[in-house]
C-alpha cells in the first residue's frame, strides 16, 4: 500500500471524527494552534532558513524566494489568520432554506463538509497554515503536497499543528503532508478518488494545468494572474501613479500583482513619463511597442506572447489604447480572469468596466493587490478561483463546503 493510499485512508477516518466537533471546540483548537506557531517561531525559522539556502543554491529568482521566506512577522501573520478564522461564522450545518411541498414534505438544503480535501501547491509555506485553518473550520481533513522548495518549512508547520491536535485529543491525521515531492506522487494524488473529495492546485500555470488536465478527482482551478491596470482618460493621474506602482511593485511574486498597464491615449503624454520614472527608479523592466519609445529610452520590445504572460517579476507590459472599449477587449482577450482594475473619475466608464470585464475581481480606483482572503475579510483563503463553477475569487469558508438536501415527512409515499 502506497504512502498516499495510507494517508488517504487515515484522512477519511479523521474526517469522521472532525465532523462531530462543535464550532466552539474548533475555535478553541484554532486559537491553540495559533499560540503554538508563535511559541515555536525559532524552530520554524530554522527550518525555513534551510529552504532559503537551498533555493539560493538552485538560483531561484528573488521574487519567488520572497514567497518562500518566513519571518517572525509572517509567522505572527499566519497565527493572526487562524485567530480571524476562529472569529468567523461556521458555515457547516447552516440550513440555507426549508420549503414545504403540497404533499406536506419539508425539503431543505444544508451546508456540509466535503470530507477530505487535497491541496497541491508551490513555494509558499503560509499556504500550509491557511489550508489547515480553513479546512479545519469547515470540518474537512486535508492532505497537503507542497513543493520541494518549501519542504522543510512545511513539515515543521504540520508537525506543530499535529502536535497541537494530539494535545487536544484529536487525530493527527486531520492534517497530513506528503513528504515525497516527486512528480509521481503528485500524479498519484490526482487519481486518489477513493479518498479525496476535492483537489485544489495552487501555484504557477504549469502546476495548475497539470492538475486540471490529469486529475480524476474533482478540481477547483486556482488561476494564474495576468492582471491589468487601465488608466482611463478621466483618471486622477496622481491616484493612477500610486495604484500602478503599488499593483506592480508591492510584491511581484504574487498572483494579484499587476502584469500589464493600459493607458488611454489622451493621458499618455502626461501619465507615462511619471509612471516610467517610478518604474525606472525601482528597476522595473518595461515592455511595449514603438509608441512607448518617446516616453523612455529603456523600452524592451514586446512580443505577442508578452500580453498573455504572468511575469511574477519586476517586468510590466505597457500599451496605449484608443478607448475604454479597446482596453476591455484587450483584457478579455489576454487576461486570466483573476483581477482587473480601472482608474477613472467617470461613473459611466466605471460601470461599463465592471459590467463587461470578465474576471473574478474587478476594481474601480484601487490596486489589484487586495484580491486576498484576509483583505476580503475571510481570515485567509485557500486560493483565488478563476473558474465559474461553485467558487470564484478568493475562496473562504463557504467555498469549502458542499450541500445536501434534508427532507422531513410524516409518512408520505409516492
Amino acid at each position: 500500500m502506497s504512502e498516499l493510499t495510507i494517508k488517504g485512508k487515515n484522512s477519511k477516518a479523521a474526517s469522521a471524527v472532525l465532523s462531530k466537533l462543535k464550532t466552539t471546540e474548533k475555535n478553541r483548537i484554532l486559537l491553540k494552534v495559533a499560540e503554538n506557531l508563535v511559541k515555536n517561531s525559532s524552530y520554524i525559522l530554522e527550518k525555513n532558513a534551510m529552504d532559503i539556502q537551498n533555493a539560493r543554491k538552485a538560483e531561484i529568482k528573488e521574487s519567488l524566494i520572497d514567497r518562500l521566506l518566513l519571518t517572525e512577522e509572517r509567522i505572527a501573520g499566519m497565527a493572526s489568520g487562524l485567530t480571524q478564522i476562529s472569529d468567523l461564522d461556521d458555515p457547516v450545518g447552516e440550513v440555507l432554506y426549508m420549503k414545504e411541498r403540497p404533499n406536506g414534505l419539508k425539503i431543505g438544503k444544508k451546508r456540509v463538509p466535503f470530507g477530505v480535501i487535497g491541496i497541491i501547491y508551490e513555494s509558499r509555506p503560509n499556504v500550509t497554515i491557511d489550508a489547515f485553518g480553513l479546512c479545519f473550520k469547515t470540518s474537512n481533513a486535508v492532505i497537503l503536497r507542497g513543493g520541494k522548495e518549501a519542504i522543510n518549512s512545511n513539515i515543521a508547520l504540520v508537525n506543530i499543528v499535529q502536535n497541537t491536535l494530539e494535545e487536544m485529543d484529536l487525530p493527527r491525521e486531520i492534517i497530513q503532508i506528503v513528504e515525497d515531492t516527486s512528480r509521481e506522487t503528485a500524479n498519484e494524488m490526482m487519481k486518489l478518488n477513493q479518498y479525496l473529495d476535492l483537489l485544489i492546485p495552487r501555484g504557477g500555470a504549469g502546476l495548475i494545468q497539470a492538475v486540471v488536465n490529469n486529475s480524476t478527482v474533482p478540481v477547483i482551478e486556482t488561476g494564474i494572474g495576468n492582471c491589468h491596470i487601465y488608466v482611463d482618460k478621466s483618471a486622477d493621474l496622481d491616484m493612477a501613479v500610486k495604484i500602478a506602482d503599488n499593483a506592480k511593485t508591492h510584491r511581484t511574486g504574487v498572483c494579484n500583482a499587476a502584469e500589464k498597464l493600459l493607458v488611454h491615449k489622451d493621458v499618455a503624454d502626461e501619465f507615462l513619463p511619471r509612471i516610467f520614472e517610478v518604474y525606472t527608479a525601482k528597476e522595473v523592466e518595461i515592455r511595449g511597442d514603438e509608441e512607448l519609445k518617446p516616453f523612455s529610452d529603456n523600452i524592451v520590445a514586446a512580443t505577442d506572447e508578452d500580453w498573455s504572460t504572468e511575469y511574477l517579476d519586476m517586468i510590466i507590459g505597457v500599451k496605449i489604447v484608443d478607448s475604454l472599449e479597446e482596453a476591455i477587449d484587450h483584457i478579455n482577450l489576454y487576461g486570466t480572469g483573476h483581477s482587473e482594475a480601472i482608474v477613472t473619475d467617470s461613473y459611466k466608464n466605471s460601470q461599463k468596466f465592471l459590467d463587461e470585464v470578465d474576471a473574478a475581481a474587478v476594481y474601480v480606483n484601487a490596486s489589484t493587490r487586495f484580491t486576498d482572503g484576509e483583505e476580503f475579510g475571510f481570515g485567509a483563503e485557500i486560493g483565488i478561483s478563476t473558474q465559474k463553477l461553485h467558487a470564484r475569487g478568493p475562496m473562504g469558508l463557504e467555498e469549502l463546503t458542499s450541500t445536501k438536501y434534508i427532507i422531513f415527512g410524516n409518512g408520505q409515499i409516492r
